[in-house]
């Protein structure tokens, strides 16, 4: 068994405005300078070699950004993994595998700052109802979670506590990013780029709000109760303020966890196909959906392989977001247009989204669609659009864990997307694409082999009466 990293205890998070941005500004000239100076350098590098070196100057002066913006903690590191994850669009791929390396802290706030801020949320008279472990369960960027015990119903629930001043820093963390970008000029500050920075500034608000958090998990608890597949824990009102979320303790397994990979094919298969369901559901059903791709928001309930199911622990609704009608009606079309292989469809469906600028040639429209097909492929019927041959089994089936999917889409991107004719895409279907494409892993990791059609037909049919009634 892996040792686990033991956590680094500390006594506060540094948020105070002045010492975050004194920290930014000295990492910025540093980075700056550093990178000025090489860029200088390398005019004398061979006309031949200076492309690639250049990169590898920025990839060095952003991994050192990264690193440095880890020792802050608090919003600023989830700022950085969230620019990671949605950055694609603006950012320089060094500058977004850098981001990536940021990782949720392993540090803990000590046990006296944690009493300090659970006294100062909820009150002496509301600590005294329960019984709370000191050891943290978990932490992470912006909080920490402790078990505790309802003194007089003997209740095991989790509470997620906040660090103290990191909902208040969120503004100045985002004022010292967008600064940063702007000296070590890595990106113009253009409109489009103040849209999507300003799309993080609204994820952040959404993640340091914990009164929306308990909102949406009760929501998605209240819409998946009669499902035995899924676990949403429920909220205890009476311990949740705006920076202190009270659920049931849920406990489960990772999903990536050597107990779970070794489950038998079809276990395994019943909770992929659970996931995919939840995913397709949220697209055509809810319309708003988990965003945040993270496996630490999934745990595996397991059952006994006999009488008792396997069941998916959904966590953390911090991430959960609505769609426009303006964004979600396009976006369940295309997912249809790919499915029926109509490339009509698509073009109909991504210029309500803007998508195109101006006239745009046909063999870059032609490679769209296909990219929309592609993407669709563990889901399309085997009989008309067949995938390659190795990518199923005798039994029809999709072989996840065999899949090269995600590299032959990345060639297909670099084919058509990535052409002045399009627009950056809108910042909610970019979201919707990092969700599907995260279900896209959850399916590898855990080698799943199912008819992805079965599942996604239902709410293909449905959507088709819909079309067919408004266009009636």
């Amino acid at each position: 068994m892996a040792r686990k990293k033991k956590r680094i205890t500390i006594s506060r998070v540094k948020t105070g405005a002045f010492e975050r941005r004194f920290s930014m500004a000295k990492m910025s000239i540093v980075a700056g300078t550093r990178l000025a100076a090489q860029s200088a350098g390398n005019l004398f590098t061979a006309k031949e070699d200076r492309e690639e070196r250049q990169k590898a100057i920025l990839s060095e002066q952003t991994h050192y950004l990264a690193e440095e913006i880890g020792k802050l903690k608090g919003s600023i590191v989830k700022i950085g993994q969230m620019m990671a994850l949605y950055g694609e669009h603006f950012l320089p791929i060094e500058v977004t595998d850098a981001l990536h390396t940021l990782e949720d802290e392993t540090a803990t706030l000590d046990w006296t700052s944690i009493y300090e801020a659970l006294e100062d949320e909820l009150g002496v008279d509301k600590l005294t109802k329960l019984e709370i472990e000191e050891e943290p369960i978990g932490a992470a960027s912006l909080g920490q979670v402790h078990r505790a015990t309802i003194k007089e119903t003997g209740e095991q629930i989790c509470l997620k506590i906040q660090y103290p001043g990191v909902a208040e820093a969120v503004d100045s963390d985002l004022s010292a990013v967008k600064t940063l970008l702007r000296l070590i000029k890595v990106v113009p500050i253009t409109e489009e780029f103040e849209g999507w920075f300003n799309e993080i500034k609204e994820m952040m608000y959404r993640e340091v709000d914990y009164v929306h958090e308990a909102e949406k998990t009760r929501l998605f608890r209240e819409r998946l109760l009669d499902d035995p597949r899924y676990i949403v824990p429920k909220i205890y009102p009476e311990f949740c303020t705006k920076k202190i979320l009270a659920t049931s303790y849920e406990p489960g397994v990772n999903i990536d966890s050597e107990e779970t990979k070794s489950l038998s094919q079809k276990r395994r298969n019943l909770i992929c196909e659970a996931s995919l369901d939840l995913c397709w559901r949220e697209v055509f059903h809810w319309g708003e959906m988990q965003t945040d791709p993270n496996f630490g928001n999934y745990f595996v309930r397991l059952g006994d392989g006999d009488k008792i199911p396997d069941r998916v622990v959904l966590l953390d609704f911090g991430a959960v977001r609505e769609f426009s009608e303006n964004t979600i009606e396009p976006g369940r079309k295309i997912v249809q247009a790919a499915f029926l292989h109509d490339s009509d469809m698509v073009f109909e469906a991504i210029d309500e989204l803007n998508f195109f600028k101006g006239k745009t040639p046909e063999d870059l429209k032609d490679g769209l669609s296909k990219l929309c097909f592609l993407a669709i492929e563990p889901f399309a019927d085997t009989n008309k659009f067949p995938p390659p041959d190795y990518l199923l089994n005798d039994k029809g089936e999709y072989l996840w864990g065999d899949s090269d999917l995600a590299a032959r889409l990345s060639i297909q991107a670099g084919r058509s997307a990535a052409s002045r004719h399009f627009a950056i895409p809108p910042r909610e279907l970019m979201f919707l694409a990092r969700k599907i494409m995260g279900a896209y892993t959850f399916m590898s990791v855990l080698d799943a082999k199912l008819k992805g059609y079965d599942i996604l037909i239902p709410y293909i049919s449905l959507e088709t009466e819909n079309y067919t009634a408004i266009s009636c």
